[in-house]
């Protein structure tokens, strides 16, 4: 899986070793309630990170590491992950930061470049982000990468807002 660069972040390929950091992440009320959900506890966050690890594995690309340039401090992930949606295989494009780096723009920077990696390296034909709905943040990262609303689904009981961007590069 390559590595990718923006402005101020490194975007790397997870490791078993990320998982003290990521739990700083999901293991947060805050970030956690964008799912309707309690915060992770250490064994969740190692099944979570091994599943990412496995999907990497199996597929060649996954969710990313994004660290602060200045530093190396992991502050969130970005990346792809092949799943079904509506009886369809899809390429989603997924973010989670720190709630302490919300509204800083990394999510936005961050899922621009994995998006031109999925459209010009990967050539994907197409990627998708679920939001829940009421999470107006995640949303704007969706539209300002360029994606745009198309419906609302159900996933696993859940209402998601579909977003759609189409690959336009070849």
């Amino acid at each position: 899986m390559a590595e990718l660069e923006t402005q101020r972040l490194v975007l790397r390929p997870m490791v078993a070793d990320d998982v003290d950091e990521l739990l700083g992440i999901f293991g947060d009320p805050l970030v956690m309630a964008a799912f309707g959900e309690a915060p992770f506890e250490q064994d969740q966050m190692y099944s979570w990170l091994e599943r990412n690890l496995a999907h990497q594995r199996r597929h060649g690309f996954g969710l990313f590491a994004a660290c602060l340039k200045g530093d190396g401090r992991l502050i969130g992930d970005c990346g792809l992950e092949l799943m079904k949606v509506a009886d369809e295989q899809v390429a989603e494009l997924g973010y989670d930061f720190r709630s302490d780096c919300w509204n800083q723009g990394y999510a936005t920077e961050a899922a621009c470049a994995v998006r031109d990696y999925a459209f010009t390296t990967l050539q994907l034909p197409r990627l998708v982000s679920l939001v829940r709905p009421g999470n107006r943040a995640s949303a704007r990262v969706a539209e300002k990468t360029g994606l745009k609303k198309v419906e609302q689904i159900q996933r696993y009981g859940q209402p998601y807002l579909r977003y759609e961007i189409e690959n336009t590069t070849g």
